[in-house]
């Protein structure tokens, strides 16, 4: 009975410590530590090859499309290369019209293969990319240049804000916590993820990834084992929408683990060769906890029903755990605020669960579907 005490007491420690614990610690590390705001532009100002890809985009890419133009990095250096992965819903016509400079078709195969088939095509000192449903604020790409041209940064995302009409999801709330976190990260070991709505690299830094792997989590850990830092830039801005519904955003959720778990358990993301310490010590606490939350969240239930005769703390801590789920139950017919919190985080963290369940039985596919939600 001990062992399991121990093992309970370890789940719970660790739920709380990487969603807790570890802004914490990464702020005591880094209060002193910070990135310079007086970011000095290269010059000469590189080229940019600004890449989307796109399948079945309607408004949405006018919409990122009309930022794009509006940007003010100078427009002769500025390349915008839209992708059609797959033909669906005159994509290109839209792209042709809203200002794209290069616009073309590939066979469907994914978003990573249109991506890599974007560089292909392009002529950019720099590589920048932007999901189909974002909008860039017109300071955004001069904020990612001088960041990306900083001495060893091999890899800059920027920060996302949501728009949403009132909807149920508090992916709004969640994200501004990420931003938070990866702001500390980047004035530490570099960051452990990106984002797919505003990021940038250079030329000679893109790596041509394999269907089913996403740049977000896979740039920062990659080229960070190759000695570049990736970093964050807080004050390059997009914009994307959310998800209307919780139920929209399990699946987008579920989908996005799907790839994670990929990345996770079929590369070397956990191999510490390559990492410097903080590095693998963020490593850990943000990406291998987060992910696994499920299983430390299902390893505690269980145990917890074998230790409720071992004294009334066990049957507080099993009493929390039912109230969480009761919270995010009532959040269907009783809206308020903390309980769509509680709904939002007993969601997105069985789609982790899920994702890594479809993992495990069919791998991940390649293509994607068009989405209103983010990222």
């Amino acid at each position: 009975m001990v062992l399991i005490e121990l093992v309970f007491w370890a789940c719970i420690a660790l739920i709380l410590y990487t969603h807790g614990g570890y802004p914490v610690v990464l702020w005591a590390l880094t209060r002193t530590r910070k990135l310079s705001d007086a970011l000095a532009e290269p010059d000469p100002m590189p080229t940019v090859s600004l890449i989307v890809a796109a399948h079945d985009e309607g408004m949405s890419i006018v919409r990122l499309l009309r930022s794009l133009n509006a940007l003010d990095y100078p427009r002769d250096l500025l390349e915008i290369v839209v992708v059609s992965d797959g033909p669906a819903n005159r994509t290109l016509e839209v792209a042709a019209k809203a200002g794209a400079d290069v616009f073309f078709e590939v066979p469907r195969r994914g978003k990573v293969a249109a991506l890599n088939a974007g560089v292909d095509r392009s002529g950019g000192e720099v590589l920048a990319f932007a999901d189909a449903n974002a909008q860039w604020e017109p300071s955004a790409l001069r904020w990612l240049v001088a960041r990306l041209c900083q001495p060893g940064v091999g890899y800059v995302c920027g920060q996302v804000r949501f728009t949403s009409s009132g909807g149920e999801n508090e992916e709004g709330l969640y994200w501004r916590y990420e931003m938070a976190v990866r702001d500390m990260e980047s004035r530490l070991g570099g960051v452990t993820a990106g984002n797919g709505a505003i990021n940038a690299v250079h030329r000679e830094t893109y790596l041509e990834l394999e269907p089913g792997r996403g740049q977000d989590i896979s740039f920062p850990f990659e080229l960070t084992k190759r000695a570049w830092r990736a970093e964050y830039e807080p004050g390059a801005e997009a914009t994307e929408p959310l998800a209307s519904t919780i139920g929209d955003e399990f699946g987008r959720k579920r989908r996005m683990m799907t790839g994670a778990w990929r990345t996770i358990l079929g590369t070397e993301l956990l191999s510490p060769r390559g990492y410097d310490p903080l590095y693998a010590f963020q490593i850990y606490s943000h990406r291998l906890l987060r992910y696994t939350t499920p299983i430390l969240h299902g390893l505690a239930f269980v145990l917890n029903l074998f230790l409720l005769g071992q004294g009334s703390v066990y049957v507080a801590t099993l009493a929390l755990q039912l109230a969480l789920l009761v919270a995010a139950a009532l959040a269907q017919v009783l809206p308020a605020r903390p309980l769509l919190i509680a709904r939002y985080y007993v969601a997105v963290t069985a789609a982790s669960a899920a994702g890594l369940w479809d993992y495990l039985r069919h791998g991940v596919p390649a293509t994607w579907e068009k989405a209103e939600g983010t990222r």
